[in-house]
């Protein structure tokens, strides 16, 4: 399916949405985990919230010289009682990011945005690093 530029723009701000989530969510998440069990994804999810506010400015960025207006909205937040059920939700949104980031990557090549494709690829990176960081703290 050909994507326009404006069609492109709005994906981008619904990443941009779940970028603003996924650093509250962390936030949240390593702020309430206990147990010396968690320790080591507890001190992961502090370095992958920075990481998503970088994610966040990458994209903002990168709406506005489109032409785009970045949003300010902000996704739905995920919380849990328990340590894995917190995990469970971080890994869910992290294989979503990922999903989402190819998906964008082709559509940015499509409309031969190859800078953007390039910093998209970089974001990518990162939420496979989540991804894995998360699996291996729920022993997966």
């Amino acid at each position: 399916m050909a994507v326009t530029q404006e069609k492109l723009i709005e994906l981008l701000n619904h990443d941009l949405e779940l970028e603003y989530s996924a650093a509250i969510q962390y936030i949240n998440h390593a702020a309430v985990m206990s147990g010396a069990a968690y320790g080591d994804i507890i001190k992961e999810l502090k370095i992958h919230v920075n990481e998503e506010i970088q994610h966040a400015v990458i994209l903002a960025d990168q709406i506005d010289y489109l032409g785009g207006k970045p949003s300010v909205d902000v996704g739905k937040i995920y919380t849990a009682e328990s340590n894995d059920e917190m995990l469970e939700q971080d890994l869910a949104g992290e294989e979503d990011a990922i999903k989402r980031y190819k998906a964008r990557i082709e559509q940015a090549e499509e409309l031969k945005e190859f800078a953007l494709a390039q910093q998209l690829r970089i974001i990518l990176g990162m939420e496979q690093e989540h991804a894995m960081d998360i699996k291996q703290a729920l022993g997966k």
